[in-house]
């Protein structure tokens, strides 16, 4: 008896996740102005703005004394070895559990070149309107929030019938 195909294909959206994070942030370290400035793409919307972030969302412990460079580099490899560990039981074709997973990793990864490479996250995507500002975030952060979104919305319609 053949074993079931497991979802662990599904870990190529995550280079891909990887590899356009990764190209956007040369991008923009290398096209924008000094950070800080802002470069608008839909004014009183968007904004390039690039931004280095030593902590976590939100700059959550970014004033820490340079442990809290290893202490997410840990924690990115745990959480993402335990997404691929569920990947890895997961049946291929439960893409509402796969997509999401992949998305996460890749996001997680992604930021964690960065944090190895530079001891920082560059950032550069910043949305605003009138005195409201989000945190300026970068594609490896589009990929974690939008894959843990899927994950609770996609859980909350797990015990309903399935519709097609």
């Amino acid at each position: 008896m053949h074993p079931k195909p497991n979802a662990l294909p599904w870990l190529l959206l995550s280079l891909l996740v990887i590899a356009l994070d990764q190209f956007t942030k040369f991008w923009a370290l290398h096209a924008l102005p000094p950070a800080g400035m802002p470069h608008p793409v839909i004014p009183g919307f968007l904004n390039w703005t690039l931004a280095f972030n030593t902590g976590a969302a939100f700059s959550f412990l970014a004033g820490g004394a340079g442990w809290q460079r290893w202490f997410f580099v840990v924690l990115a490899l745990v959480i993402s070895g335990a997404l691929v560990v569920w990947l890895a039981r997961t049946p291929r074709r439960d893409w509402r559990t796969a997509l999401p997973l992949a998305l996460i990793v890749g996001g997680a990864l992604g930021n964690l070149v960065d944090r190895l490479h530079a001891a920082k996250v560059t950032d550069f995507i910043h949305v605003y309107y009138q005195q409201w500002s989000y945190p300026v975030f970068n594609v490896a952060d589009c990929g974690i929030t939008v894959g843990a979104v899927m994950l609770i919305v996609f859980g909350f319609r797990s015990g309903k019938a399935d519709v097609r």
